[in-house]
């Protein structure tokens, strides 16, 4: 198959899993966020293998800039302290990893954001349901199939598609629409 067949493929898959996608909690999680921003809480961030790269790119683009310059917004991806995990892994157990340090810096007014295609991931399931515990509202980002700690989530995106890459190309797309609405919305305030 050449190159250019593959793109047209995967282009279509893309622009269908878009084209169905539910704005309406998109719109929710942006709400979310701005409340919690503006009211002091922070962002943690989690997820697994190409999830956990989109968790550090997320709390890379709140903390430093998304497209403009403007202040930080207070954001940790969970995935990216090598000694917390790996401490955690061996003294307790890896499905913890995310849930430990959800305990140590989730407050309340916090928002947790999980990140899993599947929807399956244990350590990311059981950090929704530490957050839940420490007050911490949970935004969701998942495949078509869901979550099963979905009734514990303010917020469930789902990607309407099964396919692997296009979920995280979606979660992708999602991230820069929220951070660039967050810097709508900043720049807004600034000129106030």
């Amino acid at each position: 198959m050449t190159v250019q067949k593959r793109i047209r493929i995967r282009r279509g898959r893309l622009l269908e899993a878009l084209g169905k996608l539910d704005t309406g909690s998109i719109e929710r999680a942006l709400d979310l966020m701005r409340d919690a921003l503006g009211s002091g809480g922070k962002v943690l961030i989690a997820g697994n293998g190409g999830s956990a790269g989109q968790a550090s790119h997320f709390a890379t683009e709140l903390v430093v800039r998304y497209a403009r310059y403007r202040k930080p917004a207070p954001a940790v991806a969970l995935t990216v302290d090598g000694g917390v995990i790996t401490a955690t892994a061996n003294d307790y157990d890896f499905s913890r990893i995310f849930a430990r340090q959800v305990e140590a810096l989730g407050r309340a007014g916090d928002i947790l954001v999980a990140l899993s295609t599947s929807g399956r991931s244990e350590n990311v399931n059981r950090a929704v349901e530490a957050a839940k515990e420490r007050g911490l509202r949970v935004i969701y980002l998942t495949g078509e199939d869901g979550t099963p700690v979905g009734d514990m989530c303010d917020v469930v995106i789902r990607v309407p598609c099964r396919d692997t890459a296009c979920i995280q190309e979606v979660h992708l797309f999602i991230i820069h629409t929220i951070c660039e609405a967050l810097e709508d919305d900043w720049e807004e305030e600034e000129k106030d």
